[in-house]
């Protein structure tokens, strides 16, 4: 059997290496546009940012060790232009000569990738205007970092950066730039970063950004790349100018589908390549894995574009096992679990988000709760927050997670049990291993659990914060926290009856109003309204997430001053205009 393979890295060169274990005899072709047929395509940031130091660390494998080892024919530079499904022939044009001929094939495995998104917008074409998808990518971004680096010659670091896109690749950047000693600048069209998390939790990492020195614009369109020098001019819709070195586009990727529409594959309501659960193309001696591809998300049933090498390497796996041993493993399709380090801060998410449940029309309830990760009287417990988004019979939807430690062992937990169908009963009965140093004896994933019960079986009612906006007019808002921690900050109009006296003041609390109680985090206001409730008190809400979530987001709400200075710039025709410098 000859099985010629589009595509390496993740998808294509794990099928390739997969398929000659299995069968030893195959005739394996694999076909790469590009120089480097099999790296890791997730370290490029860290070699940018200097984390990785030595380039050669992110190549996995060369064509001379996938013939050496595997006995796989892996040509490089050769790019696959046509497909013909009828003769089972690809069409190659060797890029080093210009030289094109055709491959034979019985099987053919597609494993095109996806490209970076480019806006059609002025001066998007500029040498000073980046992606980051491949290892020629990398190698321009981290040339024109260091050479800005070296014109700086020990002085104050005076070369910048413009991020546009706020997604895990775009933070991962920022952080790199920023610890290459470039000012940066992230740009988002939405009101938030990370578009796989809610707002809530999306907050909290806003805040951390800046606080580490990155300039964020939310809210704001790019809509020019102006030269100015050696320089750019990006202009935004808000009438913003900033000067900067270099651009870095994050706006998102599409499937590289261009060969498989040309060769009459069924391409899906997404615009990926359609698949079934073999990972099999309407072509039967053709499929397809990784970027390229639909699959289905379990959690809406509905197909999905999911851009992660997690699933790619399985993806191809399975393929592999299909072509050689016949259609008998089916891909499950991804819940699209992800995580992403911000210098010292971990984003997670898995799942549904509120976003994705609200255009699906499905009901649900959603819960934060924010704990230490691990024992708080063992040293150096840190943050965590976790939300969960459930439906009212307790499936559990999505999950995302926020913290300094521990984020990447909770974000597992939740997404096993999203993708087995569980509930949140489920995450009460998770077994985990304990020792003070590690966690609680509750652990945070327990902990939302035991939450979302008490809402579901009406222990207590939530109130979220944008409830808190518009609250009925016979409302009444309760601080239960120290005397303290109310001076230091307190929502407007709210009193103070510190939990350890709420029950000797209770009448000072009207039997008829609604009472809306918070604490910092939630756990007391649990308790507070649980009192009220047992003492007549009908109409009692707890803040979730506590007064942690509600400042977060109100910081937000009412902006962030900016602390650029304008200063005048003469352009090249000469006239002097205002522009933010970073």
């Amino acid at each position: 059997m000859k099985i010629v393979i589009i595509g390496g890295v993740a998808g294509g060169a794990t099928a390739a290496a997969r398929l000659r274990r299995l069968d030893e005899k195959a005739e394996i072709v694999l076909f790469e546009k590009d120089a480097y047929v099999s790296y890791a395509n997730c370290g490029l940031p860290y070699h940018i940012g200097g984390t990785i130091e030595h380039r050669e660390e992110l190549f996995l494998q060369t064509p001379e060790g996938f013939k050496s080892r595997f006995e796989i024919d892996a040509r490089v530079l050769s790019e696959v232009i046509a497909i013909d499904p009828a003769q089972k022939t690809v069409k190659v044009k060797d890029r080093l000569n210009g030289i094109t001929y055709t491959e034979e094939y019985d099987k053919l495995i597609v494993s095109t990738g996806a490209r970076p998104v480019k806006p059609k917008i002025e001066g998007v074409d500029s040498e000073h205007v980046y992606t980051l998808r491949n290892v020629p990518d990398m190698d321009r971004i981290k040339s024109a970092v260091d050479k800005k680096r070296g014109e700086s010659n020990g002085q104050e670091a005076t070369a910048s950066a413009v991020i546009v896109g706020a997604g895990f690749i775009g933070l991962e950047m920022a952080e790199n730039l920023k610890k290459a000693g470039l000012t940066v600048t992230v740009i988002e069209q939405a009101d938030q970063v990370m578009g796989t998390v809610d707002y809530p939790m999306a907050t909290m990492v806003h805040q951390y950004l800046r606080s580490r020195g990155i300039n964020l614009l939310l809210s704001e369109t790019v809509t020019a790349f102006e030269p100015e020098g050696d320089r750019l001019l990006v202009q935004t819709a808000s009438e913003k100018t900033i000067a900067t070195d270099m651009v870095i586009l994050s706006i998102g990727v599409r499937p590289e589908t261009a060969l498989a529409k040309e060769a009459g594959l069924k391409i899906g309501s997404l615009g990926g390549i359609s698949v079934n659960d073999y990972m099999q193309t309407s072509d039967p001696n053709i499929y397809a894995v990784g970027d390229a591809v639909e699959v289905i998300n379990p959690v809406t049933g509905k197909p999905a574009l999911i851009p992660l090498a997690g699933p790619a390497n399985k993806q191809a796996r399975i393929v592999a096992d299909n072509i050689i041993m016949g259609n008998t493993k089916a891909y499950k399709g991804t819940i699209g679990t992800s995580i992403a380090k911000i210098f010292d801060l971990s984003v997670a998410s898995a799942g549904a988000s509120e976003r994705l449940l609200s255009r699906e029309g499905i009901n649900y309830i959603t819960s934060i709760s924010h704990a230490g990760s691990h024992a708080g009287y063992y040293p150096d417990a840190l943050p965590l927050s976790i939300k969960i988004n459930f439906v009212p019979d307790g499936k559990l939807l999505g999950a995302q997670v926020v913290g300094f430690d521990g984020v990447d062992k909770r974000i597992d937990l939740l997404a096993q049990v999203i993708r087995n169908g569980g509930t949140i009963h489920d995450l009460q009965e998770i077994e985990h291993a304990y020792a003070p140093p590690f966690s609680s004896a509750k652990d945070p994933v327990n902990m939302a659990g035991f939450i979302a019960e008490n809402i579901l079986v009406g222990h207590v009612k939530i109130v979220h914060w944008q409830e808190m906006k518009n609250l009925p007019p016979n409302a009444m808002v309760v601080d239960i926290r120290t005397v303290e921690e109310y001076e230091s900050g307190h929502i407007e109009s709210a009193v103070n009856i510190p939990l350890d006296e709420l029950r000797k003041r209770l009448p000072e609390l009207p039997v008829d109003k609604s009472i809306y109680v918070y604490c910092a985090v939630g756990l007391r206001g649990y308790t507070a309204a649980r009192i009220l409730m047992q003492h007549g008190y009908k109409e009692v809400y707890n803040l979730s997430g506590g007064y942690k979530t509600y400042t977060c987001i109100q910081q937000e709400e009412q902006g962030v001053a900016d602390e650029w200075d304008l200063f005048p710039v003469i352009g090249d025709d000469g006239e002097v205009r205002q522009v933010y410098e970073q």
